[in-house]
Formats: structure tokens, C-alpha cells, sequence
């Protein structure tokens, strides 16, 4: 365990292994996921037509990690939430503690996620060659210890901390080193009240006493690397994103309701382009009227069919 009066250096650049993500868990083949009803399978196979003989672009929500335990913001079983601001995390000190606090215990829950079929299946996709790369809302990282490997992290990620004062990064275990030692005991006595936000923001009640660390090395501002609402995503990720999509034949969205601008922005594009768009997700979405096909149908389920029965795309390929 870190000591909290030892400074810790700033997280070196890391290199993502297929099979292998950033929170440092091995993980193992996930079970398949259920199969498709009667009229799921047709639309899927309609799926199958419209998107057959295209390249991907791949737009995933916190409705895909929803069979790994992790409950979405939206969903049709989603409870009511209201997420912290950017501006109220820096302009509150109270609201600050309050949210590391209750993120400190929801981390230690959901860093022990592991990929279901639906990352396995988006995986599956990016090695067959059908993806020119995929976009994804969330910050768990599921689709990394999947084994995709072109994937733009557009809301950041939940393994690292940012320092907002000197700009170095840290690894999420480091700073959960430091806050134990900060607050010892904390974890063994604090019972969550409730659910846990993708984000990690647990239910806690009693966060009065919690002591919040700072960057090791300036002493300034630490915040969990991830966009909050309030916050703009960086240009370089937008813009990556875009490559990726630009470059894509067809856009393909799984699990998300589409709710903000930074994903229903791609929807757009992709329909403005005239790249055929597949949207799969529980529920309506803003971009379901911009949708060549919406299927209403587990995530998992629709993703594992298409990675089996989309066809190669070797045949558009010719020797030099």
C-alpha cells in the first residue's frame, strides 16, 4: 500500500494488449449470451443484409455493460439520477469530498467487471476486419479487456486520475492507495445505501469525515479522468472518432439511448453522409428517426449474432 506522505510519480504511457485491459485483470471467455427470440432473429438477419459487405464504425453505451453488472443511466430499469457537474466537482469543496468519497467505494466494486458477450463480440468484429474501429461512451474499460484494441475512450476512462492544476495522470490504483491511507478503515465500515452510476458514483450516506487526496506532485486538484456533464470532450478524441467513422461504410450503434449531443452527433453525421445506421438498444432513442434499422433487443444477443453471421469482406480484397 502507497503511503499517502510518499509522492507517486505520474503514470508512463501504456501500451493496450488485446486480451488483456488497463485495470490489470486476465480475463476469461464470457458466457454467450442469450439467444435471440423468433423476431429478434429477423431483425437481425435484416441486420445482416443491410450492414453485409460494409466496413463498421461501432458506437457502444452503458446499455452494452449492463450483463457485467454495471447499471446504465437510462435504460427502461435505470433509477432516476442526477449526475455531478464539472462545475459543481471544482467549485465546491463539500460536493468534491462528497463525490470521491462515495467514487472511492464504488470503484472498489466496479473494477472487478469483466467483459461480457457483447465486448467479446465487438472484439470478435475489430479482428475479423469489419470495423474501421469502435467509439465508446463508457469509461469501465470492458471493451479493452475484451481485447479491442482501435477504440477512442470518448468519455475518458475509469482507471486514471487527472491532476487539473499540473496535467499528469495517475493510475486509479495509486490514488486508491493513497485515499485508504487517508482514510483508514473507510471501506470496511461504509455500506452503500443503494446503486452504483456507471461512473462508479456509489450510494454512501456518511462522507462528512473523508479525506480527499491530492496530486502528488504539485498538490493540486485530482479529478477521475473522465468527462463529467458540463464538461467538452477533447478535440483529439472527437476528431479520432470522426476519422474512424468517416472512413466507416455504415454506422453501427449498441446500448446507448443516444440522450447527449457527443454520441447522437455521430448518428447525425453518419445520416448526413448516407452511411446506412443500425441502432440496437432496449427502448427508444434521440437518433431512432435518423435509423436505417432500430432493433429492440439485447445488446449481447444482437451483437454475438452479427459477429457471427456478418460475412468476410476478404472477397473485396485483390491480391497485388
Amino acid at each position: 500500500m502507497a503511503n499517502a506522505s510518499r509522492p507517486a510519480g505520474p503514470e508512463h504511457p501504456q501500451q493496450a494488449r488485446p486480451g488483456l485491459g488497463l485495470t490489470g485483470f486476465v480475463r476469461s471467455d464470457p458466457k454467450p449470451a442469450a439467444p435471440p427470440t423468433p423476431d429478434e432473429a429477423r431483425q437481425l438477419r435484416q441486420a445482416v443484409a443491410l450492414l453485409g459487405g460494409r466496413r463498421l464504425a461501432v458506437l457502444t453505451g452503458a446499455g452494452l455493460s449492463t450483463d457485467s453488472g454495471i447499471p446504465d443511466y437510462r435504460g427502461p430499469e435505470a433509477p432516476p439520477r442526477n449526475p455531478m457537474t464539472y462545475q459543481e466537482f471544482v467549485g465546491d469543496p463539500e460536493l468534491r469530498r462528497r463525490y470521491w468519497a462515495r467514487n472511492h467505494v464504488g470503484w472498489h466494486h466496479l473494477r472487478h467487471a469483466a467483459p461480457n458477450a457483447g465486448h467479446a463480440a465487438v472484439a470478435r468484429l475489430e479482428r475479423r476486419g469489419l470495423t474501421t474501429g469502435l467509439i465508446t461512451q463508457n469509461v469501465d474499460r470492458l471493451h479493452a479487456d475484451a481485447g479491442s484494441a482501435l477504440a477512442v475512450d470518448l468519455h475518458g476512462r475509469f482507471d486514471r486520475v487527472l491532476c487539473l492544476e499540473c496535467g499528469s495522470r495517475f493510475p486509479r490504483q495509486t490514488i486508491s492507495h493513497l485515499l485508504e491511507d487517508l482514510n483508514p478503515g473507510f471501506l470496511e465500515r461504509t455500506r452503500m445505501d443503494g446503486d452504483i452510476a456507471p461512473d462508479a458514483d456509489a450510494e454512501v450516506a456518511d462522507t462528512a469525515d473523508f479525506v480527499v487526496a491530492d496530486c502528488p506532485v504539485c498538490g493540486g486538484m485530482l479529478k477521475p479522468d473522465f468527462v463529467y456533464f458540463g464538461e467538452n470532450v477533447p478535440r483529439d478524441r472527437v476528431a479520432a472518432a470522426f476519422a474512424m467513422l468517416n472512413a466507416a461504410d455504415a454506422l453501427l450503434v449498441a446500448g446507448s439511448s443516444l440522450t447527449v449531443m457527443s454520441g447522437l452527433r455521430f448518428v447525425k453525421h453518419a445520416h448526413k453522409s448516407g452511411k446506412p445506421v443500425v441502432i440496437i438498444n432496449r427502448g427508444p432513442t434521440r437518433g431512432d428517426e435518423l435509423a436505417d434499422l432500430k432493433i429492440d433487443c439485447g445488446v449481447a444477443t444482437a451483437l454475438e449474432y452479427l459477429a457471427a453471421e456478418l460475412p468476410d469482406l476478404s472477397h473485396n480484397f485483390r491480391a497485388e
